[in-house]
């Protein structure tokens, strides 16, 4: 029998529809694996340097130089920017209508100098230098009085996006807060209002209590398939401390989170045939320069990651009422990824 299920969060409804069950081995054949790309121009690899903006920050080995060989993780900005960090915000209204100038940030933080090594490869030392780099952009853009919020973002494979195989990830710094992170803060200030309690603690909480979509836990972190799961395999991946900025991690929580996610990646990987996937930093807005600005946030938000392998496509049921439709209940794919061996 199908069922309705309801994201506590957000409110949204979910169709988990067990007449179209689907087996991990299924989704192969419906959305090809991510294959290898080498042989043509790439201008993340070193000795191409030059084919990019200046480096922004780059971990680098002692005694080279900026701009040039010798970096192990690299941050530019984006050659062809959704946004630009240079002007002001100039905001008017055209009639009923508002505007603003495009000003924001679109940097790419490349993770490897080695072309064809994927983040699932990454040995423990880099994911972590790969992870510090997130943090430390995250603080130094949220310097920038006319930006809101940073999304980290990572498209892994063409169906999830990705133009270039050489392993990357983005940051896009914006001077509104998104309309899907605002759905977020305010159904957990709702929660909080009313229970006095930050309802992804609790989620944590009752997901371990009972184990069926937990995938994997440790010291600091959790990754669990939600209950109202948009996706077959959805993820989320949270700190067990509460949170409600990324960029807050401590050194030892760092380390933990780069075991858990170069884990969680793997059996991704391994178990779905190598999928095109998605993963989103969902974090809290830079409120610290809007006095007043979503003031209940470090008690009632939780920052995540949302891993999303790209299995099935939506149509346009999806697109015409909000619905998703997922074929793989949350509890069968926490236990297959559970189950698997890294």
């Amino acid at each position: 029998m199908p069922e309705l299920r309801k994201d506590p969060i957000i409110g949204r409804w979910v169709i988990i529809s067990t007449d179209r069950k689907l087996r991990p081995s299924d989704y192969a054949e419906m959305s090809p694996p991510v294959k290898e790309e080498t042989g043509g121009f790439c201008p993340f690899c070193p000795g191409n340097e030059s084919k990019t903006p200046p480096e922004i920050y780059a971990v680098r080995q002692q005694g080279s130089s900026p701009n040039g060989p010798g970096w192990l993780v690299r941050v530019v900005p984006n050659k062809y920017p959704a946004l630009r960090i240079e002007g002001e915000l100039n905001k008017k209204g055209i009639g009923l209508f508002d505007r603003m100038n495009g000003i924001g940030a679109h940097e790419v933080i490349i993770e490897t100098p080695e072309h064809t090594r994927q983040m699932h490869d990454f040995d423990q030392d880099l994911l972590e230098k790969v992870i510090h780099t997130y943090q430390i952009r995250s603080l130094d853009l949220k310097k920038d009085p006319r930006l809101k919020y940073s999304m980290i973002f990572k498209n892994y494979g063409r169906e999830a996006g990705a133009s270039l195989y050489h392993s990357h990830t983005q940051l896009i710094s914006t001077p509104v807060t998104p309309k899907r992170v605002k759905e977020e803060l305010k159904g957990t200030q709702w929660y909080y209002e009313y229970k006095e309690r930050c309802i992804f603690c609790d989620i944590i909480e009752d997901e371990i209590s009972r184990g069926e979509r937990v995938v994997t836990v440790n010291r600091d972190f959790i990754t669990l398939v939600p209950y109202a799961s948009r996706f077959p395999f959805e993820l989320w991946l949270l700190p067990l401390r509460h949170s409600p900025d990324f960029d807050s991690i401590l050194d030892g929580e760092r380390q933990n989170l780069a075991l858990m996610l170069g884990s969680v990646l793997k059996k991704l990987m391994k178990g779905l045939c190598n999928p095109s996937y998605n993963f989103i930093f969902h974090t809290a807005p830079n409120r610290f320069l809007h006095p007043g600005y979503w003031q209940t946030i470090d008690k009632d938000y939780h920052w995540h990651i949302e891993i999303m392998p790209r299995l099935t496509r939506p149509g346009g049921f999806e697109w015409g009422t909000g619905f998703y439709i997922n074929p793989t209940p949350p509890e069968e794919a926490a236990q297959f990824l559970r189950e698997l061996v890294v």
